[in-house]
C-alpha cells in the first residue's frame, strides 16, 4: 500500500513539474532538500507578488454614450441638430453689387483693346494731352492740346439749334477727388477743337502716383444740361511723371451722361429772440458754364417762401468770368418763431446775361419743402443749434428735379 501511494505521488509530481521521475528514498537528506526547494519557491512567489502589487496599473474606464435630456423613467438619446440660417431673397440681393456686373465702358475689356479698336468700336474721337511732374515745385502739370473726330451733338429734348457742330470743352481731375477739377474754355462749333491749355495740381509726388488722371470731353449747350461726349482715364502710376510724355488716346463712353451743375456753400443761423433767419452765401465751385467765350457771370438769388406763398427775394452781386465765385455776402429775413416750421428758402444760381434773360445754372430748397436729404439735414441742424451758424455744401439740382419734389420751387421764378 505504501508503495502504491508513493507511485501515485510520483505521478502527480511528474505531471506538475515535467521532470524525469527518479527513485525516491526516505533518507533525511532527501527530505531536507525537498523542504528547502519548497521554501525558495514560496519566497520567489511572494517577491513576484510584491513587485506586481507595486506596479502602477492603468485604470479601466467604462465609456458610455452621453445622453441629453430631462431625467425621466424612459430615457431617450437626443441627437444634436445642425442649425441653419434661412436666407430670404432680400438677404441675397443685399450682397449683390451691380457695379461688378455692369457693362460700363470702364470695365476690364477696354484695357485689352488698342486705341484703334476703341475708336472703331465707339467712334467718339481722340484726345491729345500731356503730363509732367515738377519735383522742384511739387506740382503736376496737365496740358490739354487738342481733340479730333468728335461725334455730332445729341439733343434729347429737341432744343438744340445746331445739330451739325459741337461746342466742346474738357474737364480735368485727379481721381478719386472730383471736386477740385479744372476746365478748359469752350470751342465754338467744331469737331476738332484746339485747346493748348495748361493746368497745375499742387500735390506731393507719392500722392500723385496714387491718383488717376480723368479727362472728360463735354459738349456745351446753352439751352440744356451739358452732355458728356467721352472720357480718358490714365493711372499715373503707369507713366513716368518726371520724364513726362504726351499721348493720343481714344475716348470711351462715360456712365455719367450729364455733367454736375456745381456746388454751393451756405451758412444758416436763427435767432429766436429777434425772430431773424440769417443766411450767408459763402462761395460756389465748379458751376456749369453758361457763356461760351468767358465762362459765367454767376449770382445767387435767395427767396423766402412761407407755406406756398413767396414772401421775400434777395440776391448776391454777380462775378464776371468765373465758375468758382467767392461771395461772402450775408442776408437776414424776418421770420417769427411760430412761422419757422412753415418756412422754405429757395437758392437759385444764375449766369448773368446782359442781352437776354439770365441763364439758369442750378437750384436747391432748404426748409419745410426741402429738395433732398442733404438740404433737410442742414435745416434740422440749424433748428437744433439756435444762435450758432451751421455751414454745409450742397450739390445744385435741375429746375425740373426741384419742381418735382418741392412745392416751394414751383412758387418762384
Amino acid at each position: 500500500m505504501a508503495s502504491r501511494s508513493s507511485d501515485k505521488d510520483g505521478d502527480s509530481v511528474h505531471t506538475a513539474t515535467e521532470v524525469p521521475l527518479t527513485p525516491r528514498t526516505n533518507s533525511p537528506d532527501r527530505r531536507c532538500s525537498s523542504s528547502d526547494t519548497s521554501k525558495s519557491t514560496y519566497s520567489l512567489t511572494r517577491r513576484i507578488s510584491s513587485l506586481e502589487s507595486r506596479r502602477p496599473s492603468s485604470p479601466l474606464i467604462d465609456i458610455k454614450p452621453i445622453e441629453f435630456g430631462v431625467l425621466s423613467a424612459k430615457k431617450e438619446p437626443i441627437q444634436p441638430s445642425v442649425l441653419r440660417r434661412t436666407y430670404t431673397p432680400d438677404d441675397y440681393f443685399r450682397k449683390f453689387e451691380p457695379q461688378l456686373y455692369s457693362l460700363d465702358s470702364n470695365s476690364d475689356d477696354v484695357d485689352f483693346l488698342t486705341d484703334e479698336e476703341i475708336l472703331s468700336k465707339y467712334q467718339l474721337g481722340m484726345l491729345h494731352f500731356s503730363t509732367q511732374y515738377d519735383l522742384l515745385h511739387n506740382h503736376l502739370t496737365v496740358r490739354v492740346i487738342e481733340a479730333r473726330d468728335l461725334p455730332p451733338p445729341i439733343s434729347h429734348d429737341g432744343s438744340r439749334q445746331d445739330m451739325a457742330h459741337s461746342n466742346p470743352y474738357v474737364k480735368i481731375c485727379l481721381l478719386p477727388d472730383q471736386k477740385n477739377s479744372k476746365q478748359t474754355g469752350v470751342k465754338r462749333k467744331t469737331q476738332k477743337p484746339v485747346f493748348e491749355e495748361r493746368y497745375t495740381f499742387e500735390i506731393p509726388f507719392l500722392e500723385a502716383q496714387r491718383r488717376t488722371l480723368l479727362l472728360t470731353v463735354v459738349d456745351f449747350d446753352k439751352f440744356s444740361r451739358h452732355c458728356v461726349i467721352g472720357k480718358v482715364s490714365v493711372p499715373l502710376c503707369e507713366v513716368d511723371l518726371v520724364k513726362g510724355g504726351h499721348w493720343w488716346k481714344a475716348l470711351v463712353p462715360s456712365s455719367q451722361n450729364e455733367v454736375e451743375l456745381g456746388e454751393l456753400l451756405l451758412s444758416l443761423n436763427y435767432l429766436p429772440s429777434a425772430g431773424r433767419l440769417n443766411v450767408d452765401v459763402i462761395r460756389a465751385k465748379q458751376l456749369l458754364q453758361t457763356d461760351v467765350s468767358q465762362g459765367s457771370d454767376p449770382f445767387v438769388k435767395i427767396q423766402l417762401v412761407h407755406g406756398l406763398k413767396l414772401v421775400k427775394t434777395k440776391k448776391t452781386s454777380f462775378l464776371r468770368g468765373t465758375i468758382d465765385p467767392f461771395y461772402n455776402e450775408s442776408f437776414s429775413f424776418k421770420v417769427p418763431q411760430e412761422e419757422l416750421e412753415n418756412a422754405s428758402l429757395v437758392f437759385t444760381v444764375f449766369g448773368h446775361n446782359m442781352k437776354s434773360s439770365n441763364d439758369f445754372i442750378g437750384r436747391i430748397v432748404i426748409g419745410q419743402y426741402s429738395s433732398g436729404p442733404s438740404e433737410s439735414n442742414h435745416w434740422r441742424r440749424m433748428l437744433n443749434t439756435h444762435r450758432t451758424a451751421v455751414e454745409q455744401w450742397h450739390s445744385l439740382r435741375s429746375r425740373a428735379e426741384c419742381d418735382r419734389v418741392s412745392p416751394a420751387s414751383l412758387e418762384v421764378t
